[in-house]
């Protein structure tokens, strides 16, 4: 695993800047200016945001997907030097730049192009795109290989087993455990989740998240996409795919996950629920910096509880480990079903408990083929899309 050249200041790039985790990324840029240089930015459509960003930071490059908002960026960042080009190949551009790091932060299928490019020319990669590695596992693994790059997660749970796995010895590893909050619904009936609103799902009792990644820790899809990214992050010796990673409900939030060895110790990362934590550590990376966050005290907490997840109250989980048993494009048709069937149930046209439904018969429907490129990828993540939005009318 190569490791960053510590010294002179760290050139970063910023793919999906405007996010949230973009913008934790950038407080802790302008918190150690000398420690960081930032060689590009980039987002979708929120210019205001990409230009207050970049008068911020002062990347030398910033590229903005939506073309329609080109001049506007242009213009706000007249007599400033920093290069702006727009459009998806501008994207491409800054994942292509030359920086020491870059942050994936773009959500959904758009990030894997420029993460891939990323990726392709051996840099450190810090992963915030689950789509990147549930959807194009083996490509990313196979390119990964070729390129000598590497991949360091930023979701607390797999940040919190990189530092505590043992790369150099894997045999040494029984298992994988990542920890859950549980959601909203930890307690609930499905009588209760199946009266669920949007707002009822949203209402997170630990993270404060966007309202998709919300609901899927209400359903726990979003543990069951940890699991597929945990199968391509780590290198177990498994007989079935992800037959060595467990999920454990932890509702505290205070341990992101564990590693349990072969002599029986447990090795755990421990701290508060604030994603600045795992980004500070892949900015600094293999060093650390500040994260700004508020110190644990567990003499407060008191205690740690921990239960399994109830299978019928979450089938997600479930499907996720079906998908990942699958394997081939299985995992993207899983990612793209459940991201149509969230946004309808968020549009309040579909019930809470039928988001796992149109995922189970989109992935009966849906045939998966090998993932040998990103364009076959996109093919069927459009066809998985037409299909789960085809359940949902006939759900409807």
């Amino acid at each position: 695993m190569a490791k960053l050249v510590t010294g002179a200041p760290r050139s970063v790039t910023v793919l999906g800047a405007t996010g949230s985790v973009g913008r934790s990324t950038a407080d802790l840029l302008a918190s150690e200016p000398g420690r960081f240089r930032v060689e590009a930015l980039t987002a979708a459509t929120n210019a205001d945001s990409l230009v207050e960003m970049a008068r911020r930071l002062t990347p030398r490059f910033v590229a903005i997907a939506n073309e329609a908002h080109y001049k506007a960026v242009k213009t706000a960042l007249a007599g400033m030097d920093i290069e702006v080009a727009a459009g998806p190949d501008a994207v491409l551009e800054a994942a292509r730049r030359d920086a020491d790091l870059v942050i994936a932060a773009i959500v959904g299928a758009a990030g894997l192009p420029p993460t891939l490019e990323a990726v392709r020319r051996g840099a450190t990669v810090a992963l915030a795109n689950k789509e990147a590695l549930v959807c194009t596992g083996p490509l990313m693994a196979a390119e990964v290989a070729k390129s000598g790059a590497t991949l360091l997660p930023i979701d607390s749970e797999h940040n919190a087993v990189f530092q505590v796995f043992d790369f150099e010895r894997p045999e040494t590893i029984d298992k994988i455990i990542l920890t859950a909050s549980g959601g909203p619904f930890r307690e609930a009936d499905r009588k209760t989740m199946a009266r669920a609103t949007p707002s009822d799902a949203c209402n997170h009792p630990v993270w404060s998240m966007g309202a998709k990644i919300s609901v899927d820790s209400a359903t726990m899809m979003n543990k069951g996409l940890e699991v597929i990214e945990a199968h391509y992050l780590f290198p177990l010796a498994e007989e079935r795919p992800g037959d060595r990673i467990e999920v454990l409900v932890h509702p505290q939030s205070v341990v992101h996950s564990m590693v349990s060895y072969r002599d029986g110790s447990f090795l755990a990362q421990l701290g508060t629920p604030d994603m600045k934590i795992p980004i500070a550590y892949a900015l600094a990376w293999p060093d650390r910096m500040d994260a700004q966050a508020e110190r644990l005290d567990l003499v407060r907490i008191g205690s740690l509880h921990f239960e399994a997840p109830n299978p019928e109250k979450f089938p997600a989980i479930g499907l996720a480990r079906a998908a990942l048993r699958e394997g081939g494009s299985a995992p993207a048709v899983l990612n793209a079903a459940n991201e149509v069937a969230v946004a309808r149930f968020l549009e309040g046209g579909l019930g809470f408990l039928d988001i796992a439904s149109v995922v189970e018969e989109t992935l009966q429907q849906v045939n998966g083929g090998a993932v040998t490129s990103v364009e076959e990828v996109i093919q069927t993540d459009l066809s998985a899309r037409r299909m789960a939005e085809s359940i949902v009318r006939r759900m409807a």
